[in-house]
Protein backbone atom coordinates (compact mmCIF):
# COMPACT_ATOMS: atom_id res chain seq x y z
CA UNK A 1 0.00 0.00 0.00
CA UNK A 2 0.87 3.33 -0.75
CA UNK A 3 2.04 6.18 1.25
CA UNK A 4 1.12 9.77 0.71
CA UNK A 5 4.72 10.57 1.45
CA UNK A 6 6.18 7.91 -1.26
CA UNK A 7 4.45 10.12 -4.01
CA UNK A 8 6.95 12.07 -6.26
CA UNK A 9 5.58 14.92 -8.33
CA UNK A 10 6.42 14.03 -11.98
CA UNK A 11 4.79 17.49 -13.47
CA UNK A 12 5.81 17.88 -17.24
CA UNK A 13 4.20 21.12 -17.41
CA UNK A 14 3.76 24.10 -15.21
CA UNK A 15 1.17 27.04 -15.13
CA UNK A 16 1.35 30.32 -13.52
CA UNK A 17 -2.02 31.49 -12.23
CA UNK A 18 -2.41 34.83 -10.94
CA UNK A 19 -5.46 35.77 -8.39
CA UNK A 20 -6.88 32.30 -9.62
CA UNK A 21 -6.41 33.13 -13.23
CA UNK A 22 -4.28 31.05 -15.44
CA UNK A 23 -1.90 33.48 -17.05
CA UNK A 24 0.62 30.78 -19.17
CA UNK A 25 1.69 27.46 -19.27
CA UNK A 26 5.58 26.58 -18.53
CA UNK A 27 8.05 24.25 -19.02
CA UNK A 28 10.41 24.85 -16.91
CA UNK A 29 10.40 26.38 -13.19
CA UNK A 30 13.02 26.75 -10.33
CA UNK A 31 12.87 29.21 -7.21
CA UNK A 32 10.63 26.87 -5.68
CA UNK A 33 12.13 27.36 -2.11
CA UNK A 34 13.64 29.27 0.71
CA UNK A 35 16.01 29.76 3.62
CA UNK A 36 15.70 30.77 7.15
CA UNK A 37 18.99 32.67 8.63
CA UNK A 38 20.36 31.11 11.34
CA UNK A 39 20.66 33.78 14.70
CA UNK A 40 23.60 32.71 16.96
CA UNK A 41 23.86 34.19 20.27
CA UNK A 42 25.72 33.45 23.34
CA UNK A 43 24.29 32.28 26.94
CA UNK A 44 25.41 31.21 30.06
CA UNK A 45 24.51 27.91 31.69
CA UNK A 46 23.80 27.87 35.33
CA UNK A 47 27.31 26.53 36.13
CA UNK A 48 28.92 30.08 34.42
CA UNK A 49 29.86 28.18 31.51
CA UNK A 50 29.47 30.13 27.71
CA UNK A 51 27.26 28.47 25.18
CA UNK A 52 26.32 29.60 21.57
CA UNK A 53 22.65 28.84 20.81
CA UNK A 54 21.20 29.18 17.53
CA UNK A 55 17.41 30.21 16.62
CA UNK A 56 15.70 31.13 13.44
CA UNK A 57 15.87 34.81 11.72
CA UNK A 58 14.58 36.04 8.84
CA UNK A 59 13.23 33.70 5.95
CA UNK A 60 14.45 34.82 2.36
CA UNK A 61 12.36 33.24 -0.54
CA UNK A 62 14.09 32.57 -3.54
CA UNK A 63 12.74 33.99 -6.90
CA UNK A 64 10.23 32.12 -9.19
CA UNK A 65 12.04 31.95 -13.13
CA UNK A 66 10.05 29.95 -15.47
CA UNK A 67 10.29 29.22 -18.85
CA UNK A 68 8.76 28.49 -22.17
CA UNK A 69 8.85 28.45 -25.75
CA UNK A 70 8.29 32.00 -26.49
CA UNK A 71 4.58 33.08 -27.06
CA UNK A 72 2.81 35.44 -28.94
CA UNK A 73 1.00 36.21 -26.19
CA UNK A 74 2.33 40.02 -24.69
CA UNK A 75 0.35 39.46 -21.21
CA UNK A 76 3.70 38.59 -19.40
CA UNK A 77 5.72 41.00 -21.12
CA UNK A 78 2.71 43.61 -20.04
CA UNK A 79 2.86 42.59 -16.74
CA UNK A 80 6.69 43.72 -16.75
CA UNK A 81 6.41 46.40 -18.34
CA UNK A 82 4.24 47.93 -16.13
CA UNK A 83 7.32 47.50 -13.11
CA UNK A 84 9.07 50.22 -16.07
CA UNK A 85 6.37 52.70 -15.70
CA UNK A 86 6.45 52.54 -12.02
CA UNK A 87 2.82 50.86 -11.19
CA UNK A 88 4.50 47.84 -10.33
CA UNK A 89 0.91 45.50 -9.92
CA UNK A 90 1.68 42.51 -7.36
CA UNK A 91 -0.67 39.75 -7.03
CA UNK A 92 -0.70 36.20 -5.18
CA UNK A 93 -0.81 33.34 -7.01
CA UNK A 94 0.14 30.06 -8.06
CA UNK A 95 2.53 27.67 -9.45
CA UNK A 96 0.48 24.65 -10.75
CA UNK A 97 2.09 21.28 -11.60
CA UNK A 98 0.58 18.90 -14.25
CA UNK A 99 1.34 15.50 -14.64
CA UNK A 100 1.22 13.94 -18.47
CA UNK A 101 -2.67 13.64 -18.37
CA UNK A 102 -3.01 17.12 -17.61
CA UNK A 103 -3.98 16.30 -14.19
CA UNK A 104 -3.24 18.61 -11.34
CA UNK A 105 -0.62 16.98 -8.99
CA UNK A 106 0.75 20.03 -6.75
CA UNK A 107 0.63 23.77 -6.21
CA UNK A 108 3.03 26.15 -4.89
CA UNK A 109 1.47 29.42 -3.77
CA UNK A 110 3.21 32.78 -3.25
CA UNK A 111 2.62 36.30 -2.05
CA UNK A 112 2.50 39.59 -3.32
CA UNK A 113 4.41 38.71 -6.63
CA UNK A 114 5.72 40.80 -9.44
CA UNK A 115 8.06 40.02 -12.43
CA UNK A 116 11.23 41.20 -11.65
CA UNK A 117 12.94 40.01 -15.12
CA UNK A 118 11.96 39.27 -18.66
CA UNK A 119 13.62 38.19 -20.98
CA UNK A 120 13.51 35.75 -24.62
CA UNK A 121 16.45 33.73 -25.77
CA UNK A 122 19.13 34.94 -28.08
CA UNK A 123 18.43 35.01 -31.80
CA UNK A 124 20.39 33.04 -34.24
CA UNK A 125 19.62 32.44 -37.84
CA UNK A 126 21.63 29.48 -37.63
CA UNK A 127 19.87 27.55 -35.79
CA UNK A 128 16.38 25.63 -35.44
CA UNK A 129 16.33 25.63 -31.44
CA UNK A 130 12.64 27.44 -30.22
CA UNK A 131 13.45 30.41 -28.72
CA UNK A 132 12.85 30.67 -24.92
CA UNK A 133 10.91 33.10 -22.67
CA UNK A 134 11.95 33.26 -19.33
CA UNK A 135 9.91 35.15 -16.69
CA UNK A 136 11.50 36.07 -13.05
CA UNK A 137 8.65 36.49 -10.52
CA UNK A 138 9.80 38.17 -7.06
CA UNK A 139 7.68 37.61 -3.68
CA UNK A 140 7.17 37.88 -0.30
CA UNK A 141 6.24 34.38 0.70
CA UNK A 142 5.75 30.73 -0.62
CA UNK A 143 4.03 27.88 0.88
CA UNK A 144 2.94 24.23 -0.28
CA UNK A 145 -0.99 24.14 -1.44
Amino acid sequence: MSDIHDIEFLGSQFALELESIEMARFSGCSGLGYTTEVVEYQDSLMDGKLVTRKRPGRTKYDDIVLKRGLSPDASLIEWHQKVHEGLIERSNGSIVIYDMSGNEVGRWNFERGWPSAWSASDLDAGTDDVMIEELTIAHEGLFKA
